[in-house]
Order: C-alpha cells, then structure tokens, then sequence
C-alpha cells in the first residue's frame, strides 16, 4: 500500500512537471505575455497542436495592416496544417494604430536594433527554447505590411530562418523613412528602383559583418496590385539576386501555371524562386501547402539553413519580368545605407481606372493615392494613416 501510495505520488509529480514546462494550451491561439525582452511592445501569439513533433519546426506568420494575430490565425491553414505535421506557429501582433509593422526604422532596420524585428527574433529564440524545436527550422511568411517584415526579418535576422514566403511586399528597406512605422509612397508605388547589388547591399547592412547562410528566399505578387505596386515585385528578385550571387533577369527556369493558373514562377536557384500573379490584386491568394513544401516541411525541399555564402556580383541587367512597370530612381535612405542609385527609364504608375472596385485588403485612398476609392461589397474604406486607406 504504501508503494502504491509513493508511485501514484511520483505519477502526479510527473505530470504536473510535464504540465508546467507547457507553456500555453494546445490547439488554440494563446497569448504570451513574458517571451524576453521586447523593446517596442509587439505582442505574441503561439498555437501548439496537439500532436505537436518532437523537435518540431516554427513557422512566424506575420499579418497585413489592419490585421490581428487572431485575424491571420483564423484566416490562413498554418495552424489547421500544425495538426497534421506537428509543428508550431508564432503569431506577432503589431503594437501600433492601424497594424501596420515598423519596416521604416533604423531600429526595425537593424539586427539587434531594438525594433519589431528585434521582438519577433526573441519571440522565435523563446520558442525554441521552450518546446525544444529545431533551430534549424524555423520559417517566416507574411502578406502586404507581414511581407515586407518578412523581408526585413530574413535580412536582419539570417541566422535565425532557414526559408521565408513573402506575399505583396515590397524588399527589404524599401520602405524606410527614419521613422518608426513611417509609409513610404515613393516605394509603396514602385518608384524605388536600384541595382541588384545595391539592393543587396540594403541587405548586408543591416546586419554588418555577418556572413553565415541566409534563408531561401520565394516572393509571391500580383500584377495588378496598386497597394504595392508590381515594380516591387523586381526590385524584390534583384535584392535577394544580388545576395544569392544570381543575375537578375535571367532566371535557370520559367514554369508556367505555378503554383496556379495564371501563375509564373521564376526559378532562379535552390535560394530564390518568384511567383508573379496575371490579374492578381493585393489581395494575393496563399499558398500555405506550397510554402510546407519550400520549407522543407512536407515533400523533398530538405535545405533547411544549408544555403552558401552570398557572393554578391555585379549589377543586374535591365531585364524586368512580365507586366513589370519602370519608374524613376530614388536614393535609398542613408539609415539604410548612404549611395545613390545610377539613373533608369521612367514611365508612369498605373492609372486609376473609372468605375473600378477595391478588393478587401487593397488600398482605397490616402495622399497622393491615385487609385480605386470604392470598396467592394462588404467592406469599408478605412483610415490607416495620412498616407494610406484600406478596404477592411
């Protein structure tokens, strides 16, 4: 009796030791409050399946303006996808009016700055740390304002991802200002246009004298997106080109209808691949399944963080991709880095059109927006800041 008694004693032991080293409940979005430092007050998200892998991977879903933790939970498969293949989702949530994610600070712009990018790397190195996940699987995606700190955190934070999937973004620094969650329309409209190897540059020093592997690198865009406009599609493909050592321009592979109809994908190596949407709004459909895939997750993509060194080479050509639209050159800002880029063609933005309507998620005013006012069905346009308006 009294060995039964001090065996179910160590039985309750166990598990209450089991139940303290959870640190939120399973299959639901959870929030936490204390995951380390974090200077500028984004707020953390977890979903931990059930069947959670052993070691598992992390996938950090980051959410549009206007968006929510909980909206992005409840709007993608990430966490549906978590059940099936055990590994978890972090979910940050923007701190500021409107949801919008700081990629315009020096602080966000920089390693260790001290910025958003600051507070999800912690986020990512709590995680690990607590459930035992394997470091070298970790992964980033986002759309619109996510996909930009997608960028800004596969550039600030290398050592931290293996992969990334960017959707309707803009590259990484374009959008600075100096200011912490600035809007910057000149990027925004596709009027940033740099060399590969400047772009890359933008990269390299936002995280000086780091050169270790890099996260592969797969940029999602419409062409018919006028939030975000489908210039930044290119200037994306060069940035990461320049990192990798590919030519911009002249991609190993073209893959019609991939990952869908009316979908090309630019295969440029292992490191880079584009996808450019015919048609595509901003409001660009995921691809969560896909992204498993590229993550290494699901199907025979196993290079997690097994990427070389970039060898940065010389500029790109002037090749741009299909439906692509050339506009005048700007200087990038001397938070980012200090040269100013060689002089290219211009030509106009893509005109407003009478009558038309903006999808959910898609830009309806803001200064010096020249676009679509009329929110589709559903949906009203709201004020994020002076420079941008959404249909929410």
């Amino acid at each position: 009796m009294k060995f039964s008694s001090f065996a179910s004693g160590l039985l309750a032991l166990g598990a209450s030791l089991a139940s303290a080293a959870e640190v939120v409940k399973r299959a639901s979005l959870q929030q936490v409050a204390n995951f380390g430092s974090n200077p500028s007050g984004v707020k953390m998200y977890l979903y931990v399946p059930n069947k959670l892998a052993t070691k598992p991977a992390i996938i950090v879903a980051i959410h549009y303006c206007s968006g929510t933790a909980q909206a992005f939970y409840q709007g993608t498969q990430y966490a549906q996808l978590a059940e099936k293949h055990g590994y978890i989702v972090i979910y940050p949530e923007s701190p500021y009016k409107g949801t919008c994610w700081d990629v315009s600070s020096p602080a966000s712009l920089t390693h260790n700055g001290g910025g958003n990018s600051n507070s999800i790397a912690n986020m990512v190195t709590y995680t690990i740390k607590q459930y035992g996940a394997d470091a070298s699987k970790v992964f980033v995606t986002g759309t619109s304002s996510g996909a930009m700190m997608t960028n800004v955190m596969a550039a600030t934070y290398p050592e931290l991802f293996a992969a990334a999937s960017v959707y309707s973004g803009v590259s990484a620094g374009c959008f600075a200002t100096g200011t912490v969650n600035g809007w910057n329309s000149t990027c925004s409209q596709g009027h940033s246009i740099h060399s590969q190897q400047e772009w890359a540059n933008v990269v390299f020093n936002m995280y000086p004298g780091y050169e270790g592997p890099r996260p592969r690198m797969l940029i999602h865009h419409g062409s018919a997106d006028t939030t975000l406009y489908p210039q930044n599609f290119n200037e994306t493909l060069k940035q990461w080109a320049g990192v990798f050592g590919y030519t911009y321009g002249q991609p190993q592979q073209t893959l019609s209808n991939q990952p869908a109809s009316g979908w090309t994908k630019y295969v440029y190596g292992p490191n880079l691949v584009g996808a450019y949407g015919t048609g595509i709004t901003h409001a660009t459909p995921m691809f969560p399944e896909d992204d498993l895939e590229w993550f290494g997750i699901t199907g025979n993509n196993n290079n997690n963080n097994n990427n070389a060194s970039p060898s940065p080479k010389a500029a790109a050509p002037t090749t741009t991709h299909a439906a692509a639209i050339a506009a005048p050159t700007t200087t990038l800002l001397a938070c980012v880095r200090t040269s100013t880029a060689p002089a290219t063609p211009s030509s106009a933005a893509p005109a407003s059109k009478g009558g038309c309507t903006v999808q959910r998620w898609g830009q309806c005013g803001g200064n010096g927006y020249t676009g679509c006012t009329a929110c589709a069905s559903s949906t009203t346009c709201k004020k994020m800041n002076d420079w941008y308006s959404q249909c929410v």
